[in-house]
Formats: C-alpha cells, sequence, structure tokens
C-alpha cells in the first residue's frame, strides 16, 4: 500500500506539471487569432495596391475563430489535468483521473507516458482499494 500512495504522489506531481505545460502551448494558438484579426481589420479597412487584392474579410474570421476556439479547449484540457492530478492526491474520483489518463493518451509525448502510467497504476486493485478507503473515510 505504500508503494501505491508514493506512486499516486508522483503521479499527481507529474500530472501538475503536464497541466501547466498544456496551459503554457494552449496560448499558441492565439497567435491564429491574432492574424485573423489583423485580416479582419485589413479587409475592412485596407487599400490594395494595384493589381493586388485584400485578403477576404471571412478567412480572418475563420482563423480568429479557430484560434479562439483551441485556446479555450487548450485551458480546458489543462484544467481537466490539473483536477485530475488532484483527485490522484485526494484519492478521489477513481473514474474522472482515468478517463482524463486515457484523452492524455492523445497528446504525443508527455500526455502518452503520463496517461499510460496513470493507466496501469490505477488498475492494479490495491489502488482501487485505496481510493474506495478514502471515499468512505472522508
Amino acid at each position: 500500500m505504500d508503494r501505491d500512495a508514493e506512486q499516486l504522489n508522483l503521479l499527481a506531481i507529474f500530472h501538475y506539471v503536464v497541466a501547466g505545460l498544456a496551459a503554457l502551448f494552449s496560448f499558441f494558438p492565439l497567435l491564429y487569432t491574432a492574424v485573423g484579426v489583423i485580416f479582419i481589420f485589413a479587409a475592412r479597412h485596407g487599400t490594395a495596391k494595384p493589381d493586388e487584392e485584400l485578403p477576404p474579410e471571412f478567412l480572418g474570421w475563420i482563423f480568429a475563430v479557430l484560434g479562439s476556439a483551441l485556446f479555450v479547449l487548450g485551458i480546458a484540457m489543462a484544467i481537466c489535468v490539473l483536477i485530475a492530478g488532484r483527485s490522484l492526491a485526494l484519492r478521489k474520483r477513481y473514474s474522472f483521473a482515468l478517463v482524463i489518463a486515457c484523452i492524455e493518451c492523445l497528446f504525443v509525448p508527455f500526455g502518452t507516458i503520463l496517461g499510460v502510467f496513470t493507466i496501469v497504476v490505477l488498475s492494479r486493485g490495491s489502488v482501487k482499494a485505496l481510493f474506495e478507503l478514502a471515499q468512505t473515510t472522508g
């Protein structure tokens, strides 16, 4: 049981680190949003040179909406990974931590490694017993 608790604590720490990295990388799609805003501004207020056309405004909207949606999705995933790490530390929300571990496997390379190790640890009967014990006591 002591080894399981130690591994769960380590997994919780690694989930915090991956959540921070996910939050950091989720800011990159905001570059698409900025490009989209520039396209929208250029289409509305720009003047084209002879024999050149301005970018269409709808292209700017596509970039802006796509960048914003990817940013929100990235932040939401980072928050879910953070909550899963906290769940592992507190030995609560077993199913949530397992589902997030499965989803993390999609994010190569760190998410895959962390997701697989989390699934392996959470699959043990002794770890399930730790979660059940924490649920009944607290």
